[in-house]
């Protein structure tokens, strides 16, 4: 191989690596936006003490606080929860959801 094609080759590798990381950046800050436009509304959805309770919760089990976030802000829009949601309704709303756990019993014979 000579040089040419060597520096050929390089640039064309420097230039992939280079669209591959301005990709990634994109995605970084679409996710960002994301998350602060979901901020935003649960601002306005949950009352100041429901929204400390949720960011404790997010703390101990994020995939399932990233779900309840998406319901919560889901039947906001359809009108379906007051607006703010309190506190003490949260906590229902919780209650609520992990009774539907299914519980497991192990017996020994």
């Amino acid at each position: 191989m000579s040089d040419e094609e060597l520096d050929a080759i390089r640039r064309r590798k420097l230039s992939a690596l280079q669209h591959r990381a301005s990709d990634d950046q994109k995605q970084v800050q679409a996710e960002q936006q994301m998350e602060a436009q979901k901020q935003a509304l649960l601002k306005q959805i949950l009352s100041p003490e429901a929204r400390q309770r949720l960011t404790n919760l997010k703390m101990v089990k994020p995939e399932y606080t990233d779900q309840l976030e998406m319901q919560l802000i889901q039947l906001a829009q359809m009108g379906k929860m007051p607006i703010p949601l309190s506190d003490a309704q949260l906590k229902q709303i919780l209650i609520q959801l992990q009774s539907r756990k299914r519980e497991t019993k192990i017996t020994r014979i």
